[in-house]
């Protein structure tokens, strides 16, 4: 299958009407009973009545342009795990994660975004992270560099910065998600790095490596929904990433850590202080 320009166009059109329709209309003006939490194994992790319409939304246009896509949404899968099962045997499946950043939204905190990745084969060959809040965003298509386009749809094209030594580079790691002990060694671990972020947004990671506006990223899990459009979106504008630091991405890969950076040595430097850690 041929992803054509006009496809691309169409689904970054969908994409930012469920984010005038279904997502902005309520950031912000959440009641306490439109959001719930997913499991009673992690409190943290948030899903809210406009990931849902947003998520439906977005697969209902998508599957007008295309109709013999299967696709995987993160709140679909949270009420079907077996849907993930299509993102490997699928000629071609689309990711789709509404609202990357809910625990964020949700709270009021504007960084959160919609990402989209359309798969062949288990080969991410469009990633698209989308900023509702301005109405801007990057996309990729496999082999076409990484673009970002702002609200008046002018693209232009973007680069990961040149290398920074870890401790003079700037990151994004996942602490929130560990337990109190793991978190302080892991934090130890990377007592090195210049600067450590945690700003829960996969979204908004991905974007900011890509831009050139930071280094690396080391993610606590490895979600399809997560990382199958970024990675693609990364490694197009220059960068690299792996799973450990050691394997090639795949979306139909769901265990490990995802190490992301500007380029191959900072990733190698990230991995080495990686390798002993939680």
């Amino acid at each position: 299958m041929q992803l054509s320009q006009t496809n691309i166009d169409d689904i970054i059109e969908v994409v930012r009407l469920a984010g005038s329709k279904e997502i902005l209309p309520v950031f912000r003006n959440l009641l306490p009973e439109q959001i719930s939490k997913k499991s009673k194994q992690n409190p943290r992790d948030l899903v809210t009545i406009a990931d849902h319409a947003a998520e439906k939304f977005i697969q209902t246009e998508i599957s007008k342009i295309l109709p013999k896509a299967n696709l995987v949404g993160e709140e679909s899968v949270a009420e079907n795990p077996k849907l993930l099962d299509l993102i490997g045997t699928s000629d071609v499946c689309v990711i789709i994660d509404p609202i990357d950043g809910t625990g964020n939204f949700a709270t009021g905190l504007a960084v959160f975004g919609t990402m989209v990745a359309v798969v062949i084969r288990n080969e991410t060959i469009f990633g698209l992270l989308y900023d509702p809040i301005v109405d801007d965003w990057i996309f990729s298509k496999h082999g076409e560099g990484s673009w970002f386009v702002n609200s008046n749809g002018r693209p232009s094209s973007i680069q990961t910065r040149a290398y920074r030594p870890h401790y003079n580079a700037r990151g994004f790691l996942a602490l929130d998600d560990y337990s109190a002990n793991d978190r302080s060694t892991l934090y130890n671990g990377f007592a090195s790095i210049a600067q450590i972020h945690d700003i829960r947004c996969s979204c908004h990671e991905y974007r900011q490596i890509a831009s050139g506006e930071a280094d690396f990223l080391r993610s606590f899990s490895l979600k399809p929904w997560d990382h199958a459009a970024g990675q693609l979106v990364l490694k197009e504008a220059g960068g690299w990433a792996a799973v450990d630091g050691l394997m090639n991405y795949k979306p139909s890969l769901y265990s490990g850590r995802m190490i992301a950076a500007s380029c191959r040595d900072l990733g190698e430097e990230i991995t080495q202080i990686s390798s002993t850690l939680p």
